[in-house]
């Protein structure tokens, strides 16, 4: 059975709800190149991607998908598509190159143009603020661990309200902070590179206050109809056994995984066992009267970004970790089933799972999923189609997960896919394809995959088919 067999079988429709959005999300780093264009300035993953041995092969984001050139030809592929959404990211040093001061117009103008196209084709602009392209300049002052980084940013948010917020509705103040505080300061695989402990929980507070910060400004200068979000990779933990050890080591990972994040911003309070379990790194004295209260400044809407689940149990991780000292306490295995290209376990209950928690923890609050796709190493044949069933197994059963959130009363608005293109995949460079669209890097051509046809029929019919999850 080919990919597109899966439509024509005798199955039942899983429809969605009515004025469900289905989108499709990249990342400016990843997909824009023009890196010294139009005024554009440095970010931290210029700088590390141009560190020797930080990337795979030694790949830049220098040209990347090329579409900064290229934007009306990938709107356009969008339009086709049918998707309703599109969720891109604002590079910070294209429209501020200090991460200070006045804007850049050519930058901002890029973004216009962007934003109209994207009207033009009936697609609604989901613009988000900071998806890791830090200016180099504020990483040279200190970065994420100074509370001086939180004020630019939220400087920087006004000056994007201001530039498109009469034709962007949506904004997501953030994405994924944990990677770029625990990944990038902590363990340091991810940009600026830094390997410290007590920075990356420092870096953790300050996005929290960061998007408080930007919450409010943006308020400001938006109209009331605009929606206000953020998105965060929260983890989907399993302990191996059921025993107390094991549950422990679980308790610990979604303090410094997740509640990390979801208590400041939804609850204006740090978790008291996260404060505990990290004491002999930091007293939190950094945490300043006001900053809890900043941060959890209302939001319309959480974006959950799932790849797949994580399995702990009681021991001790292999270093360096970004865990902030739980490592000493917990280690972690390979979830079962099959792989992806990343070595990631397809495992769509995991999203379930987390939908599902959210639903009960965060009633009220409305869920959107912002990524959610599968890298696979995919070619063309020689008739020039790009065949990918992988990805296509791997993107019905986490749909069907979804469904099956919604129908447990999950209130889901929409659904991202990751990728549009395949891009530069950061410290992957571009060994890692999570595109439904193939791009050749040398030529720039752009090939709809079997994938991009099989999600955009998903779309037409706002439903999927009824079967058991991969």
């Amino acid at each position: 059975m080919s990919a597109l067999d899966i439509l024509t079988s005798d199955t039942t429709d899983l429809r969605f709800p009515s004025g469900f959005r289905w989108g499709t999300a990249t990342a400016a780093y990843q997909i824009e190149g023009a890196a010294t264009e139009d005024g554009r300035t440095p970010s931290i993953w210029d700088t590390f991607s141009r560190t020797p041995g930080k990337v795979h092969n030694g790949d830049t984001g220098d040209v990347a998908a090329d579409h900064y050139h290229r934007m009306p030809e990938d709107v356009a592929l969008m339009r086709r598509l049918g998707v309703t959404d599109y969720r891109f990211s604002i590079a910070w040093p294209r429209v501020q190159q200090t991460g200070r001061g006045p804007a850049v117009q050519k930058g901002l103008d890029f973004y216009r143009r962007l934003v109209d196209e994207l009207l033009n084709a009936g697609i609604r602009p989901v613009a988000t603020l900071y998806h890791w392209d830090l200016p180099q300049e504020l990483e040279n002052a200190g970065g994420w661990p100074q509370r001086e980084t939180a004020q630019c940013f939220a400087e920087y948010a006004g000056i994007m309200a201001d530039a498109l917020g009469d034709r962007v509705g949506t904004w997501t103040t953030l994405n994924e902070p944990w990677c770029a505080a625990f990944l990038g300061y902590g363990n340091g695989v991810h940009a600026p590179g830094r390997t410290s402990h007590l920075d990356s929980l420092r870096a953790a507070h300050h996005f929290n206050l960061a998007h408080g910060w930007a919450v409010r400004a943006l308020r400001e200068a938006l109209p009331d109809t605009s929606e206000v979000s953020l998105t965060l990779n929260l983890h989907a933990l399993r302990p191996l056994t059921p025993s107390a050890d094991d549950l422990d080591a679980v308790r610990r990972i979604d303090a410094v995984g997740n509640r990390i994040f979801l208590d400041p911003v939804f609850h204006g309070r740090l978790p008291d066992d996260l404060i505990r379990d990290t004491a002999a790194i930091t007293d939190w004295s950094f945490v300043r009267d006001g900053d809890l209260a900043a941060a959890s400044t209302p939001i319309d809407s959480l974006g959950i970004n799932y790849y797949s689940p994580t399995v702990v149990a009681a021991g001790e991780c292999e270093s360096p970790s970004p865990w902030a000292g739980a490592e000493r306490h917990v280690r972690f295995l390979p979830a079962p089933g099959p792989r992806t290209a990343m070595d990631w376990p397809v495992d769509a209950g995991g999203l379930y799972e987390l939908l599902t928690r959210l639903r009960d923890d965060l009633p009220g609050v409305p869920l959107l999923v912002t990524e959610n796709g599968a890298a696979y190493h995919d070619y063309s044949d020689p008739s020039g189609r790009v065949h990918d069933p992988e990805r296509v197994s791997y993107l019905h059963s986490h749909l069907t997960a979804l469904h099956r959130a919604i129908e447990a009363g999950t209130d889901v608005r929409g659904y991202f896919l990751w990728s549009l293109l395949d891009n530069f995949e950061w410290a992957y460079g571009y060994s890692r394809r999570f595109g439904i669209v193939h791009v050749d890097f040398a030529s720039q051509r752009r090939t709809p995959k079997e994938s991009a046809d099989w999600y955009a029929q998903v779309i037409a019919r706002n439903a999927v088919e009824g079967r058991q999850e991969g």
